[in-house]
């Protein structure tokens, strides 16, 4: 009969194993509480609180869950490595060729930190108009606040020491929609979309920051997984691993000018910013059409795909160039397209490691039961 883990051996241990986890994940979660609560008691304290917008609770909820987003994931990441380093324990970023550098941890922790930001602001909007002039106690408020940020803490800690290559294609996929759609909710001209998707960027107001950071946090997300989606791929000579090679480049460079486009907004830079989209787009026809001879053993269910993206963007081009589309649906389409594209990649890769390891135990247990 297994025993829990006693608290002391938890505090000095506490991302040992998964029990370990569970249990710090509850700590940090009830720490976040307690702090948040009380700060919320003496910020709330004599007043009744809207459910959203200025001063609200979903307000305060949003800004507190996005900075201790920051700290617990960081935090969290100093842990997993201490405990790699001291113990030998296998992490779920173990990947040979591969690891996290300081940008890629600070940028994977901005990008909770938004998502926690921007999802609460959202919920609280939905609470808002579910529950229309309602007003919220000053204790029910400090209560609310503190389960908001608690279970906010909880997920994020989780998601920092169980991190892995398919679990950070999750986390850009989020943190891309999540950002997008907050600057174009936000977007102090209505009628944005009549020009091209850049022009949300252009503006001195916060949809123009959203739109801008979003696209500068991606592009480094997209060199970290670049990293991890080519370290997994099997090699068997020279050749193979000079085309998985060209692969990592194509995607880093795919990276760096995405950040680009983020950071050389199209009224000032337009020189540049132009030449970071539609570099970004020429990479990626490229690097699909070269995918088979670049990398022989990539699925060909998945190298077919890339042939359909790239022809489905030749037709928004043509389309576009007719009058028929405009801009704004070229580039929203051309853009789900790409990124779609590199998180599947990395999706398919992690299986390849998975099938070159050969079968897990279970499995093993199975085909041994069914020879038998």
């Amino acid at each position: 009969m297994s025993r829990s883990v006693p608290l002391a051996r938890l505090l000095r241990h506490p991302v040992a194993n998964s029990e370990s986890l569970e249990s710090s994940a509850l700590i940090v979660g009830a720490l976040a509480f307690i702090v948040s609560g009380v700060v919320a008691l003496f910020v709330f304290w004599g007043q009744y609180l809207p459910i959203s917008g200025p001063g609200s609770v979903g307000q305060f909820v949003a800004v507190f869950s996005g900075f201790v987003s920051l700290v617990v994931f960081v935090g969290a990441r100093v842990l997993v490595g201490r405990n790699t380093t001291r113990t030998g324990a296998r992490n779920g970023l173990d990947v040979p060729g591969a690891r996290l550098h300081w940008f890629d941890v600070a940028a994977l922790a901005l990008a909770h930190g938004v998502i926690a930001l921007l999802g609460w602001t959202a919920l609280s909007d939905v609470l808002s108009e579910s529950f229309s002039d309602a007003v919220v106690y000053a204790l029910s408020a400090a209560v609310l606040a503190g389960v908001g940020v608690a279970i906010t803490a909880y997920a994020v800690f989780l998601s920092a020491v169980k991190l892995t290559p398919m679990l950070l294609s999750v986390v850009l996929a989020v943190f891309v929609v999540v950002g997008v759609f907050a600057s174009m909710l936000s977007s102090a001209d209505p009628h944005w979309w009549k020009k091209n998707l850049s022009t949300l960027g252009i503006s001195d107001d916060v949809s123009a920051l959203a739109f801008n950071v979003t696209l500068i946090i991606a592009g480094v997300l997209v060199t970290t997984i670049a990293h991890y989606a080519t370290a997994t791929i099997p090699v068997s000579n020279a050749k193979e691993a000079r085309g998985r090679g060209l692969v990592r480049l194509a995607l880093v460079l795919m990276g760096i000018l995405l950040a680009c486009v983020g950071i050389f907004p199209v009224d000032r830079f337009l020189e540049l910013h132009n030449l970071s989209a539609s570099g970004m787009a020429v990479i990626y026809v490229v690097m699909v059409l070269s995918l088979r001879r670049l990398i022989p053993s990539m699925p060909r269910v998945f190298v077919l795909l890339g042939y359909v993206y790239v022809a489905v963007i030749v037709v928004l081009a043509a389309f576009f160039v007719s009058g028929y589309y405009n801009l704004t649906a070229v580039e929203l389409v051309a853009f789900l397209l790409i990124f779609s594209w590199v998180i599947v990649f990395l999706r398919n890769t992690g299986a390849m490691r998975g099938a070159d390891e050969g079968p897990t135990s279970d499995e093993g247990q199975v085909k041994h039961e069914v020879a038998a």
